[in-house]
């Protein structure tokens, strides 16, 4: 396997995301490869100056065209990182920097990850994640270092002006009511309780859904990333 770290469009590395590309044996019967493999991926980390990791739960998603998952994190003590990979279709990945301490805060990287190329995307802890389905279908599975909780879940979204993500689709996105009602990374970094941002993509039912919501936290009833 190879381990790439990423640059934002500005051509600024961030430090800790990484792009996993296996080694594929294909012939014509098929392929063959190592999605996961322990060692590897751990030297792969140390490689790169990070600490060892160890994975708790896998969770699978399948989105239709144009669904929108994100931006999700979660705190300390429950926060996470994530591996994700596409296992049919194709997403477009992003990876958001919320290390308050980092230099590249609020800095993100993207990656295609689909079911041809078998890359896998590494989401160290203090990032947050979110993915927008470019195919017809695409389902996306992820390893995670801690356990999903609740009370630990934050979003930003999606459309934050200031992080400026360059979403490669022109019409607005389906969204889950919580990630249509995320905060913006300003209420983030300010720690402060602020409404929701209004996007036209869910609109509807976001008064009772803004009413619920901690100002930085979008905490949702449903867990899904």
């Amino acid at each position: 396997m190879q381990a790439e770290p990423l640059v934002t469009a500005a051509g600024i590395q961030l430090v800790g995301p990484l792009l996993i590309t296996p080694r594929v044996f294909g012939d014509a019967r098929g392929f063959f490869y190592e999605s996961w493999n322990q060692r590897n991926f751990n030297s792969a980390l140390e490689a790169d100056g990070q600490s060892p990791v160890a994975f708790v739960q896998d969770n699978h998603s399948r989105s239709s065209q144009g669904v929108l998952r994100g931006l999700h994190f979660q705190k300390d003590p429950h926060a996470q990182g994530k591996l994700v990979r596409c296992i049919q279709g194709e997403i477009f990945d992003v990876a958001v920097d919320c290390r308050q301490s980092s230099p590249t805060f609020g800095q993100w990287v993207s990656a295609r990850l689909s079911s041809e190329n078998h890359q896998q995307l590494w989401v160290p802890a203090g990032f947050a994640h979110g993915f927008l389905t470019l195919s017809a279908q695409a389902e996306v599975l992820y390893k995670t270092t801690d356990f999903w909780d609740r009370d630990s879940e934050r979003s930003l979204l999606w459309s934050d002006s200031d992080l400026a993500i360059a979403w490669p689709q022109a019409t607005e996105p389906l969204l889950a009511d919580k990630d249509a009602a995320a905060p913006t990374g300003k209420g983030f970094e300010e720690g402060a309780r602020t409404h929701p941002v209004s996007t036209r993509a869910g609109r509807a039912g976001r008064a009772h859904q803004a009413a619920r919501l901690d100002a930085t936290v979008a905490t949702g009833q449903a867990h899904c990333a």
